[in-house]
């Protein structure tokens, strides 16, 4: 069942499992924000397993581009398209969201964007390989992300 993410009334509906959920939660509304301001884009989300097709592509586009495998167990996800850039996100049970911005234009912008939950450590399998910037929110507390640009065609 997909879940409208409402930024005003934090929730962790389908995030509960997590050991971080309430920043989680956060980071989710903190997302819903932005694309709510920026392009009037209500954010819904759904159960990984109902968005298979979503995870599938971003795990597709992270072990052909950099070899990552997400060890943590995908909780939601969801894919959508505003103006001509295809997004995916899918968030994980340790905490991390994992964002594919993809141009459909040619030339435009692709990257995948990492950001981490307030309190949750740095997934073994990104520490080596990426540095992270630290920004505040009020919705998701301090929020350290990082992000690479996509070389091939998805």
């Amino acid at each position: 069942m997909s879940y409208a993410v409402d930024f005003e009334n934090v929730s962790t509906v389908g995030l509960e499992s997590s050991p971080v959920a309430d920043a989680l939660a956060g980071l989710r509304a903190n997302e819903a924000r932005y694309f709510k301001n920026k392009y009037d884009h209500v954010f819904t989300v759904e159960p990984a397993s109902d968005a298979q097709e979503t995870v599938d592509w971003v795990h597709r586009i992270l072990k052909e581009e950099r070899d990552i495998v997400i060890a943590s167990r995908p909780l939601e996800a969801t894919a959508f398209q505003v103006e001509n850039i295809r997004m995916a996100y899918v968030f994980y049970e340790s905490g991390l969201s994992i964002n594919v911005m993809y141009a459909l234009d040619d030339g435009g912008k692709r990257a995948v964007g990492f950001k981490l939950s307030d309190g949750m450590d740095v997934p073994e399998e990104l520490a080596s390989r990426f540095k992270f910037a630290r920004q505040r929110s009020r919705l998701a507390g301090t929020i350290r992300g990082s992000y690479f640009v996509i070389k091939n065609e998805y």
